[in-house]
Order: C-alpha cells, then structure tokens, then sequence
C-alpha cells in the first residue's frame, strides 16, 4: 500500500481525498496558491507547500511545479481529484517519467479516454452509438461547415475537460465563431488546452452516467447509474442515484456498455461512462477519466469508498472483492452549493465566510473545504460545499435534502441555495419528471430573479424605514436634550427663588416681631 500521497487540488475536494488517507494511514502532501495559504486543505495534510501566484496557470496547473514538489517531499503518488490536471495526459506521462504514480488511468489510456475527441473516435469505431459531430478539434474555417452539415442547434465542447466549462449553444450561424473563440478561451484558462470540437445539441435529453472501476488486471465493473440532469448552463447542479427511469433490464445492457467502453480503453482506476438519453437511446457522450464531483451518491447507496478503491487499484489490488458485494440501496441525492446570488442572476460572490453552520442528523453528509473565516476566492470554480442525503425512497431523500438546506447557515457570501429549495419544491421534480432542459423550462432562473428583484424592493423599504427612524431618534433625542437643558436652567433658577422667597419670609417674622415692615 502506498505511504505518502500529493493532492494537486484544493477546496473540498483535496480534504475529501485526504480523510481517506489518514484513515488508511497514508500521509498527505497539500499544494496551495498565494490565495489559498491557510486553507483548510493545508491544515488538514500532513504536510503543505506552496505552488505559485494565486492564477491556476501559475499554480494547480503547473505540472512541473507540482511534480517536483511531490518528488522533494517523497510522495509516491500524485491524486489531481477533479478539474485542472486531472485529465491531462501530458501531466500523467510527466509522472510516469518521474516514477510518480498518478492516481488514475495511465497517459496513454488518459489521452484515449480523458480527450473528448479521442474517446468519440474508438466508441464510435465499436459501434457505440455517439451524438453526431465533429471527428477533430475544429478551426474557424471549417466549424461552420461542419455546424450546417449536422444541422443547428450545435453545442461546443472542450476536449480537455469536462463540468461543462468552455460549453455552449450555438442557435444560428452568425453567432458560431464570436462563440468558438470565447469557448477556446475558457478552456485555455480552465484546462490549458485549446482545442474545441462541435457535436449536435439534443433536445431536452437525460443526462446518466455509469460508474466504473477498473484494476491492473483486467478486471472492470459497474456501480450503476446516477442521473445528472438538473443543470444550469451546462454545470451540474443536482444529481441522484438511481435513476428514475433506469430499471434492472436498462441498468444490465447500458452498464456492460460501459465496462465494455473501459476495457476497451485499457483504461484503469475510476472513472466514469456518460450517456445522454432522449427516451429510445442511450448516445455515448464521454468519458470523465477521473473522480467526478458527485461521486459521494455513489458511495452512499454501495457503501463503497471510492477514493479508497482508487488506492488499491494503482497499489496493484484486485477488485475480486467487490464483485460479489455491490448491493445499491436506498435512495442518495447530492445538492453542490455555489458561492453564487441566485436573485441576482447567479453572479458570483466572493468573499470571507463569516458565519458557517452546516446541518446534521441522520442520512446527511456535507464534503465541505470552508469554516468560518475562510475565503472564497475569485480565481477558482465558485463550488464551495457538496451536500448529500441518503434514504430509503426518493420522497424521503427529496424531504430530507429539503430540510438540511434549511437549516444551513452561510454567512459574508450568497450561495445558490435558495436555487435548490426552489427546485426541490418542485411538483416535477419530485416526480421524477427531468431532463437537461428542466431549469429553463421551468424558469426557475426567472422566478428566482422576480424574487430578488422583490427583496431588494423590501430591504429598500426597510432600509428607508430605519433610515427614518434613526432620523426621528436623533430628532427626538435633540428635542430630549433641548428640555433636559431647560429643566436644568429652571432648576438652578428655582433654587435662587427659592432663596430669594426665604430671605423675604425671613424680613416678614422680623417686622411682625419689630412691627416694622418693607
């Protein structure tokens, strides 16, 4: 078993993978920006070191600093978790070069798996039904060509990493290239990879995936399905295992689908098989050739510990024992929670945690990377906290989540929060009765933005209302002091009356006793 462990990541993530650790008694190696000194990923490793400026490109995806890191601290392995250089084959190969162990597929299997593009091309060559699209990253001279030969609505997609970042609908044809170029963009930012290919836009499908692990022996398994289909432009937002609309027959044929798609791949370690599903077929969509960021539903309805089966896989286990003990259970529905204002058209909203208060009891797990006084910081993905609850049925999961979200106090930022209560609260939501397209549908977006616009209106009035108030006190308090002062005066004005009225009494006695008068 390895002994000593890098986590190129941050936030929850870098934690989540290093509570495994510790309980498996392997130490951990944090790596940290200039923003993300004193983190609570820092703290909680047993070692930390800094990386660079607080950019990613100068920080968690530079892969030359990172591995260097790991070899000066003795780590023998490098987990990337999700995002940044979890998908980068060149940062894989970097590590076999080093005899690092990268904790995921190898380079080789990672370029096959991890590039989008690459992943279509050898499922399609299988027969594997795949979206319709482009077979390469595309220029700007021949995207429109290729766009009006499958036919628009169009989506764009980098193939160098997935969370749909860099993602984007493409209605008509003037807006193709000002598109292509803002989604190079991002994904140079995000992925430090350029390359972006086309594929037809599907109406209004299911987004469900399968989880897969693979070992070093050529043994490959399922976990079953999650759905994911509760997403806001593109970023997944809720997702839930099992799948309504899976059964036992759908659940057997799509599930050696994927672990063919693995095998076929040679591909080792745990990933993930997505599939988009309109009803009659299941379109092969990609591979995320890492450990995504719902991956805790999974665990819930197995009781299996993915991050730990990721360990025993590259420490060269077998997975004989789980073949026989992958039994779901239940119900599990995971909520991310975004640094972001959902009255305010989701901007995001950076800043200090000042009061952090996350809920409990039964069937509640919170896979957080703040506390109170943490910050959230602007150079990163706004998600902050991943909330996930198990129970028996999907009713009671859907209450339970309900109820967890409300009590949870954030303070110093907004957080998307009141999106999930509002979705959740949902009469087809809590049937079941989703797709990618169901946020827009339902304009929950829109209700949302009403809503803010409404409680900016209260917290004016109310704003206006102390403001008066504080007018009227200070006004009072003014009038106050004014007859404070006056009483005052009449007090020491009294008091020479008073005297005044004894001398006179006195001079009165002394003329009845002298009969003499003033």
């Amino acid at each position: 078993m390895l002994e000593k462990i890098l986590i190129a990541n941050r936030g929850e993530i870098a934690l989540r993978i290093m509570r495994t650790c510790k309980e498996m008694g392997i130490a951990t190696v944090a790596v940290y920006s200039d923003i993300d000194k004193g983190a609570l990923h820092t703290r909680y490793a047993d070692e930390s070191h800094h990386i660079g400026p607080s950019p990613p490109l100068q920080s968690y995806l530079n892969a030359d600093k990172i591995v260097k890191t790991a070899k000066e601290t003795g780590a023998e392995a490098i987990h990337p978790g999700y995002g940044f250089l979890a998908e980068n084959p060149e940062f894989a190969w970097k590590c076999e070069e080093n005899k690092i162990i990268f904790i995921g597929p190898n380079s080789w299997a990672l370029a096959k798996t991890g590039d989008k593009l690459a992943s279509r091309e050898f499922v399609k060559k299988e027969g594997i039904p795949v979206t319709p699209g482009s077979d390469d990253a595309v220029s700007d001279d021949d995207a429109v060509d290729i766009a009006e030969e499958i036919g628009f609505p169009v989506i764009l997609k980098s193939s160098a990493g997935g969370g749909g970042i860099s993602m984007g609908v493409v209605e008509e044809k003037d807006d193709l290239l000002k598109k292509l170029e803002i989604a190079r963009s991002t994904s140079l930012s995000a992925f430090g990879n350029p390359n972006i290919f086309i594929e037809k836009y599907l109406i209004n499908p299911r987004h469900i995936e399968f989880q897969i692990l693979a070992d070093k022996h050529g043994n490959a398994i399922h976990l079953g399905e999650r759905e994911c289909s509760i997403q806001r432009r593109f970023q997944k937002l809720i997702e839930e295992a099992p799948s309504v609309v899976v059964n036992e027959e759908i659940r057997k044929e799509i599930g050696e689908r994927a672990v063919k798609i693995a095998i076929l791949a040679e591909y080792v370690n745990a990933g993930t098989i997505e599939f988009l599903y309109d009803g009659k077929e299941f379109y092969f969509n990609e591979v995320n050739a890492r450990l995504q960021v719902e991956h805790p539903v999974t665990e819930l309805v197995t009781g299996i510990d993915l991050v730990k089966e990721q360990l025993r896989i590259d420490s060269g286990e077998e997975l004989a024992h789980l073949k026989d003990s992958i039994q779901p259970k239940g119900w599990a529905m995971e909520c991310r929670i975004n640094a972001e204002d959902p009255y305010n058209d989701f901007l995001p909203s950076p800043g200090t945690v000042t009061i952090y208060e996350p809920p409990g009891s039964i069937g509640v797990r919170i896979d957080s990377g703040i506390v109170a006084g943490s910050e959230i910081p602007t150079f990163y993905d706004p998600l902050f906290a991943k909330i996930i609850v198990w129970a028996n049925t999907r009713e009671t999961a859907v209450e339970r989540m309900r109820r967890a979200l409300e009590e949870w106090r954030i303070g110093g930022i907004e957080t998307n929060i009141p999106f999930h209560l509002k979705t959740l609260g949902d009469s087809s939501f809590q049937k079941g009765e989703i797709d990618t397209a169901f946020i827009t549908r339902k304009k929950i977006v829109e209700e949302l933005r009403k809503e803010g616009t409404k409680l900016r209106i209260e917290m004016k009035k109310k704003a206006a209302a102390i403001s008066a108030a504080l007018a009227m006190s200070k006004e009072g308090t003014a009038n106050y002091l004014k007859v404070d002062q006056a009483s005052e005066r009449e007090r020491q004005t009294g008091k020479w009356k008073m005297a005044g009225r004894y001398e006179q009494l006195a001079q009165r006695l002394n003329a009845d006793e002298t009969g003499t008068s003033d």
